[in-house]
């Protein structure tokens, strides 16, 4: 029989394997599949489009994101690494299709927002186009 001190060691051990790993996997670089880099957005370029998106980002993303979508949010402070600054090129240089992936699936502190309507994640893709530098 295993005693309760060993046990509390090993699923310590464990938490904390699990927590680097995680750490680890969210510093290397984050490239959406090529079959998702293609994808073209379902829902028409308009400035209606575009005010949907900015509402999702404000109800969604602000607090890590920031008002102005440079990755500097309330939470940002916490968070490593640190959300996206989607005026960059960095962001702007992803196709619409690798942005609407990275939405849906998120990434280490970055949520998944697949619960949110396909069409709401391609308008605060719309969005994110609009800010760019």
């Amino acid at each position: 029989m295993v005693s309760r001190p060993v046990s509390r060691m090993v699923v310590m051990v464990v938490l904390l394997s699990l927590a680097v790993g995680a750490t680890a996997r969210a510093q290397t670089p984050w490239a959406a599949p090529e079959s998702e880099k293609g994808k073209k957005s379902p829902v028409a370029a308009s400035p209606q489009a575009v005010e949907e998106g900015k509402k999702v980002a404000q109800i969604n993303c602000v607090s890590c994101h920031g008002k102005s979508g440079k990755g500097d949010g309330a939470a940002a402070m916490a968070l490593n690494p640190k959300p996206a600054d989607w005026t960059s090129a960095r962001v702007q240089d992803e196709s619409d299709g690798a942005l609407f992936w990275k939405i849906t699936t998120g990434r280490g502190a970055m949520p998944s927002w697949r619960h949110l309507p396909e069409k709401d994640r391609w308008a605060l893709v719309q969005y994110i186009r609009t800010l760019k530098k």
